[in-house]
């Protein structure tokens, strides 16, 4: 029997601490029927430390939040024009790993750049996705109950000057980039709409004896 394709939610711009309160809330309360979500979102600016997250790569976050939270990885940023996108997915009944969902999640990213003509790669060392070296796209997940919520963030269009702040991802020096200044479009709505079929390929949704 085929597993229907997840419901997708546009949630527009939200702020990050009820946001997180509400993917907890969703994995905790999901039963094994429950279907799958994506949610696509943007948040106001916030720097996230995630559960290995080293404080000396904060280099100098001034007025800007600093949440640590209970993914994997280390420091980010999220702020206006990046797409935020939280799968809130059953890893067992999609038959994956997380290094398989977070695979599949570059990929989808990389099927979304290369739509807009934009040649990107993985890298075995540090989950993203990077252009020319340069990071477009980070992810970082947490699983509780065999199912994941956090999720990547995905540069569009956004100020990058806090990224000189922190050492990105935990990597000092790491330069980022963003989808506008490589050709592709502004709007992260539209870039949102353009990854979903990616996504629900990449996963495998519907594709399943």
């Amino acid at each position: 029997m085929a597993i229907p394709a997840p419901v997708v939610k546009e949630l527009g711009k939200v702020e990050y601490q009820p946001t997180w309160d509400a993917m907890r809330a969703f994995t905790d309360a999901r039963g094994p029927d429950t279907a799958d979500e994506i949610w696509l979102l943007e948040h106001p600016p916030v720097f996230t430390l995630g559960l290995a997250g080293k404080r000396e790569h904060l280099l100098a976050p001034g007025d800007i939040e600093v949440v640590p939270i209970d993914r994997g990885g280390q420091v980010t940023y999220h702020g206006p024009g990046q797409l935020v996108v939280y799968p809130l997915v059953n890893l067992r009944r999609l038959k994956l790993t997380v290094r398989g969902i977070v695979c599949a999640l570059e990929r989808a990213v990389m099927d979304v750049l290369h739509g807009y003509g934009i040649a990107s790669k993985q890298r075995d060392d540090a989950p993203g996705v990077y252009v020319d070296g340069r990071k477009v796209a980070a992810l970082g997940l947490r699983v509780r109950h065999g199912c994941t919520y956090h999720g990547l963030a995905f540069n569009v269009a956004m100020d990058l000057e806090p990224f000189t702040r922190i050492n990105p991802c935990g990597y000092a020096g790491l330069e980022v980039t963003q989808v506008s200044a490589l050709g592709g479009p502004a709007d992260t709505g539209l870039v949102g709409r353009d990854l979903v079929p990616h996504l629900v390929e990449r996963l495998g949704y519907n594709l399943q004896p």
